[in-house]
């Protein structure tokens, strides 16, 4: 059986974008932002790595950012009160 990792930096680039959208998506203030530092803080991962899974994210829809805040698009938000987004 295949266990998954906790560690953010598991599975590459997937796996910390997926740490991502749960860490934007966890908040109950839905008008919270986050900086790019403050999420590299919070998963514990090197700025290089955070930048190439925030440029994808970012790239396909799933986040926007204004003003250099990040936080997830509404579409992500919808599909996760549609509980299609699941841990």
């Amino acid at each position: 059986m295949k266990r998954e990792s906790s560690d953010p930096r598991a599975g590459g680039d997937r796996g910390l974008e997926r740490a991502i959208v749960l860490v934007l998506l966890g908040e109950d203030d839905e008008d919270r932002s986050w900086s790019r530092a403050e999420l590299g803080e919070q998963l514990d991962v090197e700025q290089d790595d955070l930048a190439r899974a925030l440029a994808g994210l970012l790239e396909s829809g799933v986040l926007e950012q204004e003003r250099g805040r990040l936080c997830p698009s509404s579409a992500a938000r919808r599909l996760d009160r549609l509980e299609l987004i699941a841990i």
